[in-house]
């Protein structure tokens, strides 16, 4: 078990959660109910995940998980995101908020941090 992200020796686990930030920006939507959103994805993609070994190896030492908050634009960006992930068999959960049905947030199943940089480098940090 490694120092951080109970991994394999030597590889850090990363929770990335990408939220979209035109929910705050431009839909006036309040912060509180946007965290909300992340949390629920976050959650719900590890529940999803449950049984993979980087998911339990992160659960392991709860006190150094380790998660990334980025912005996608919009909808489509998110989106767009999803289906680059499902093709590329990356595990993650989209949250779609209900009873409106917008997908609001996605979170992806703890994995090294290799795995899943080259799919959301182009997103920034959360502000």
């Amino acid at each position: 078990m490694s120092a951080s992200g109970a991994g394999p020796p030597g590889v850090r686990l990363v929770q990335y959660v990408v939220v979209r930030s035109d929910l705050t920006q431009k839909l006036s939507w309040p912060l509180g109910a946007v965290i909300a959103q992340a949390c629920h994805a976050a959650t719900a993609a590890i529940h999803v995940h449950y049984d993979d070994p980087d998911t339990r190896g992160y659960l392991a030492d709860l006190d150094s998980m380790h998660k990334v908050v980025l912005a996608a634009p919009d909808e489509a960006a998110l989106c767009g995101l999803a289906d680059a992930l499902t093709r590329a068999g990356v595990g993650h959960k989209l949250w779609v908020e209900q009873p409106e049905d917008i997908p609001t947030c996605l979170a992806l199943k703890p994995c090294p941090k290799e795995t899943a940089q080259p799919h959301v480098r182009k997103f920034k940090l959360f502000k």
